[in-house]
């Protein structure tokens, strides 16, 4: 064991598809374990949300670097008898089928934690494993609407938008692999597994506590800080949040606007709130005269909250995210050119030149994994020929 691969020595079986299940199996993978995906033979379901590139998209390859791929055919008994012979050495077992899938297949913890009294099983889901929504399907559009994001999160045009940056699945991940996390820890001292389940209703409703518990109370969001928000400039857009009453005189020194940084109206928050379509003009007036840039550098100079709103080429490429290292540049199968992919925090860089960085074809690791579950080479080439595999 070491900081780099805490993890190392224990075996993931990841049935989940998607990115909620998976992302969180591939971070158990970054941090040392031997992740199994088992996905069916045409391929978990993230693989053909366009564009495609040979076996995988974007989604795909995020959330399975590093996994080695087995392609099984769940509704055959040859094919359920795989996974069930993985059960005795693993130590998460991981799925994220609709309520009452999993026990149509016959891998229920009741069952697998006869096999394995350590294993730790972790089952997510759309709207929980109880209530009536239990078996409504449900993917991260769909919680947005449900739990108040999208209501949150209306346009200047007075619609409620969904964000395209699935950020349900991603929170249901991180939520999933902290409570792994305390399980793999509790369980050091107890050898006792756990049944474990989350919901992305329950990682949104968490990711938007703040808002949720206010919102509920005083209603719909409102603007607390003036002059705060998206403001157009010469070029494109800049985000200002400015918070304190000197914060304020500073912009107006930054911006040129002595007369409003002068008049007592607007000296506290409380003012410049009762007065905001006032400010608002005044600093929308002032940005639209010059670029973007001009103003980010003024602005920063000033020791005020601002950023130029890019899109993810120039953020990408910005200096300071290049030279930090956040990115790291990944060659994948299907796909001529590299793909950016984000390191994570706390974990070592992303290098690419070593295999743990690739994430894998469809059963690209069959064979292998049989293999060394003790499965001859007629056997699995039976197996394959009857379609209970995919190599």
């Amino acid at each position: 064991m070491s900081f780099e691969k805490p993890y190392e020595g224990l075996r993931v079986v990841d049935l989940s598809q998607g990115v909620a299940g998976p992302y969180c199996a591939m971070l158990l993978g970054r941090h040392g374990a031997d992740v199994v995906k088992v996905e069916p033979l045409d391929g978990d379901w993230a693989r053909l949300l366009a564009p495609v590139y040979g076996d995988n998209t974007a989604f795909s390859v995020c959330a399975n670097i590093g996994k080695r791929s087995i392609a099984v055919n769940l509704k055959s008994d040859a094919g359920k008898d795989i996974v069930e012979r993985m059960i005795p050495e693993a130590d998460v077992f991981l799925e994220g089928f609709r309520p009452g899938v999993i026990e149509r297949l016959g891998f229920t913890y009741d069952r697998l934690s006869e096999i394995n009294p350590g294993l730790l099983y972790v089952s997510i889901s759309g709207f929980g494993q109880d209530g009536p929504l239990r078996e409504k399907p449900a993917m991260d559009p769909v919680l947005q609407a449900f739990t108040g994001f999208m209501a949150e999160n209306k346009g200047q045009d007075g619609i409620p938008h969904r964000t395209p940056t699935i950020i349900n699945d991603m929170s249901t991940a991180l939520y999933t692999q902290q409570a792994l996390a305390a399980a793999l820890y509790a369980r050091r001292d107890s050898g006792r597994g756990r049944k474990i389940e989350v919901s992305l209703m329950q990682a949104s409703a968490n990711l938007q506590t703040i808002r949720l518990m206010s919102g509920y109370r005083d209603g719909p969001y409102k603007p607390g800080m003036v002059p705060n928000g998206t403001y157009v400039t010469g070029d494109g857009w800049i985000q200002l949040v400015i918070i304190r009453d000197h914060e304020f005189q500073k912009l107006c020194v930054a911006l040129g606007l002595d007369e409003l940084g002068a008049d007592p109206r607007f000296a506290t928050g409380i003012g410049r709130l009762e007065h905001r379509e006032h400010v608002n003009t005044a600093v929308s007036d002032r940005l639209k005269s010059k670029p973007s840039a001009h103003w980010r550098d003024v602005l920063t100079e000033a020791g005020l909250q601002n950023e130029v709103v890019q899109d993810y080429e120039q953020f990408i490429h910005h200096p300071h995210v290049e030279e930090t290292g956040l990115i790291s540049w990944l060659e994948q199968p299907g796909s001529e050119t590299p793909w950016p992919v984000p390191n994570v925090p706390g974990l070592p860089r992303l290098d690419p030149e070593v295999m743990e960085t690739i994430a894998p074809r469809i059963g690209q690791h069959t064979r292998e994994v049989l293999t060394d579950m003790g499965y001859a080479a007629a056997d699995i080439d039976a197996l394959a020929a009857a379609g209970d595999i995919g190599l």
